[in-house]
């Protein structure tokens, strides 16, 4: 008879958490659909953008539509989400605008994922693992209004609430940052190989607050870099 091996996964699970500093090094893992599991992230105060740079690593298997990355104001719920439709197709919104992106199907492997924006000409760029997509062009003189909440896990209807469980992302999200500008090509295939020394002006994953609640993972990863 065959020896039976038996493998034990262990994940640390909070349920809810007092105010953190800094995530290097970690993942944060949703396991369920829920109307009440985020992490927000308590990101450096700016009143306005006219450009932005959103990078994160992401994994789910799940196929109906989620939020990635979601700050909302006062103004609009929607002031910025970074939106998986489904498995091959992202969506960038903000201000209720959205721009399409077809992409590499999302899988149960991270994936390195930037956004960039700018007002002045419009321009938006995906880039999925260093590798950018065509341009597009959105929210031509627009701006992104400070004084939001950025929340991970859900997308918010209201500042900092409304969540719909069937929005809720289920997987594994690591190293966000965000800057208030674009970053030229070669520094975010540095951050997608994790080989930038200094992380996001607003948002820094080594450094910047947290809070979290309902059923939250904050695992190691060694693929954490920056």
């Amino acid at each position: 008879m065959k020896p039976f091996v038996t493998i034990v996964l262990v994940m640390c699970i909070y349920l809810s958490g007092s105010d953190s500093v800094g995530l290097y090094g970690k993942s944060v893992i949703f396991p369920a659909k829920t109307a009440n599991s985020f992490v927000r992230l308590h990101a450096s105060d700016f009143s306005r953008l006219t450009a932005f740079t959103v990078c994160l690593r992401a994994a789910s298997e799940e196929t109906y539509p989620y939020s990635l990355f979601s700050y909302a104001t006062s103004t609009f719920p929607n002031e910025l989400l970074i939106w998986q439709e489904s498995k091959t197709q992202l969506w960038l919104e903000f201000d209720d605008q959205d721009t399409k992106f077809e992409i590499p199907e999302m899988n149960t492997l991270l994936r390195h994922i930037c956004v960039t924006w700018e007002s002045q000409g419009g321009e938006i760029t995906v880039w999925v693992n260093g590798r950018r997509s065509i341009r597009k062009v959105g929210g031509t003189g627009r701006v992104v209004r400070g004084s939001g909440q950025f929340i991970l896990g859900q997308e918010q209807d209201s500042v900092g609430g409304d969540f719909d469980i069937n929005q809720s992302f289920v997987g594994e999200i690591t190293d966000v940052h965000m800057w208030d500008h674009v970053l030229q090509a070669n520094d975010i295939k540095k951050v997608s190989q994790g080989c930038l020394r200094h992380g996001g002006n607003i948002i820094d994953w080594g450094v910047t607050r947290y809070t979290f609640d309902g059923i939250v993972g904050i695992e190691g990863n060694k693929d954490s870099t920056l």
